[in-house]
């Protein structure tokens, strides 16, 4: 693949052998941004565990105290009062059978969806599209749940889920570059202090096994993973 002048300039800047410490790494993330957006910064951490095994899997929800700096449209399941509360939340499309409808034939114009319990036979039938798009709400995550207001508030607020992929790989957003590396790293230590509290009773071993940063057009920044040993 071929890269832009930027990206190559970016990467003499990043030493790919070596392994930074956060503030570090995050510095040069920002310095490194050049695009003409504000670019996101993304974390991909490799877990020493298996998630072929359910007792292996790591998955789970956190509010970033400075949010992702992105824009969460919200669509909420739900029906009678709840819609009126979910859309004074900040919600911003809230109902039932309408609005499964709309998606069955293509609508997909949201970003978190959340469910009431007693919703979830309706969205149930919509799990081969909103599933493979990590959009299907879940009590873990704590998009499903009786307390929808709540939960909206959480999501508008920067509420993230996190979860293994196939390779035993969680990849987030921490922030934009325009952050800047304090914020970028209160973001930083807090889904990394919930990915350790997540971390499997079963799992032997290296926990972290590798930690990355990196903006959206920027070069892979390696992290030291040994304060989370």
């Amino acid at each position: 693949m071929k890269h832009g002048k930027k990206y190559q300039d970016s990467v003499k800047a990043v030493d790919t052998s070596a392994l930074y410490d956060t503030a570090e790494a995050l510095e040069l993330c920002v310095k490194t941004a050049k695009a003409k957006f504000d670019e996101t910064v993304e974390i991909h951490v490799r877990l020493g565990v298996d998630s072929r095994h359910a007792e292996q899997q790591v998955r789970g929800a956190v509010v970033l105290p400075n949010g992702t700096g992105k824009n969460v449209r919200v669509l909420v399941f739900c029906k009678g009062d709840k819609v009126d509360a979910a859309l004074a939340a900040g919600a911003d499309y809230a109902g039932a059978e309408e609005l499964m409808t709309k998606i069955q034939g293509g609508w997909m114009e949201f970003d978190v969806v959340i469910a009431s319990p007693d919703m979830m036979g309706v969205v149930g039938r919509l799990g081969k599209v909103l599933g493979p798009r990590g959009l299907m709400p879940s009590p873990k995550a704590g998009t499903v749940t009786p307390d929808v207001a709540k939960a909206v508030a959480e999501a508008k607020a920067g509420k993230i889920e996190y979860r293994l992929d196939k390779t035993n790989i969680i990849h987030c957003p921490i922030g934009k570059a325009s952050f800047g590396v304090e914020k970028l790293m209160e973001n930083y230590e807090t889904l990394m202090g919930a990915i350790i509290k997540a971390k499997p009773a079963a799992a032997k071993g290296k926990y972290v096994k590798s930690c990355v940063l990196a903006t959206t057009m920027g070069p892979g920044v390696k992290v030291n993973p040994a304060k989370y040993l």
